[in-house]
């Protein structure tokens, strides 16, 4: 148990100033680091965790000097990140595009709590995947749609899950879940907010 008050920081909070507290003390090892933090805007656990956030996205790596930890920024972060979205992005594309070749022949034979469940996954995935190429496209050259084809594909793909679920027995059930599920049609986001 924490003896001390910690503030209420969100992870991109406790991430900034994690983030930037390296970047400002390069020279900083890991125990100057926790002195720098802890407790002022975090506990230790907290910053081990956020730590580990940084360094699992790759945003900070280790740099070792005899048995003393040094973090530092990594070189060429945004140039590394494009590459990665693009790597994850592609590899998704294509998983999906199996899945749902198989979804035709397997769909019918599931429980109707698998058939949601499989339904949710794969538009989820189709619309995250689709949003990675709107990314990449702005990213490369906000004038032109780069992912053209690939676009298109998903929007064929999210239509032939449509046609899969529209042709199922337990459509009655099935539908009205999916879409209520969906993130995109229930959220009522405002920038006002």
């Amino acid at each position: 148990m924490i003896s001390h008050h910690e503030p209420n920081l969100e992870l991109h909070e406790r991430e900034r100033v994690v983030f930037e507290t390296i970047k400002n003390n390069p020279d900083s090892h890991h125990n100057e680091l926790i002195k720098q933090i802890v407790p002022e805007f975090m506990a230790k656990t907290t910053f081990e965790k956020t730590r580990d956030s940084l360094l699992e996205k790759e945003i900070i790596f280790v740099k070792k000097q005899g048995n003393m930890k040094f973090y530092l920024p990594t070189e060429n972060y945004e140039e590394k990140l494009q590459h990665k979205i693009e790597r994850n992005t592609a590899d998704s594309y294509h998983d999906l595009k199996l899945k749902i070749k198989k979804l035709d022949f397997d769909y019918s034979h599931k429980d109707v709590d698998e058939k949601i469940a499989i339904a949710n996954f794969l538009l989820r995935n189709l619309i995250h995947t689709d949003n990675g190429f709107t990314l990449l496209d702005s990213v490369k050259n906000p004038k032109k749609t780069l992912y053209h084809d690939e676009h298109l594909t998903i929007q064929q793909l999210i239509n032939n899950v449509f046609k899969i679920i529209r042709k199922d027995k337990d459509f009655e059930t099935i539908f009205p879940t999916i879409m209520s599920n969906l993130e995109i049609l229930t959220s009522r986001g405002s920038l006002d907010k």
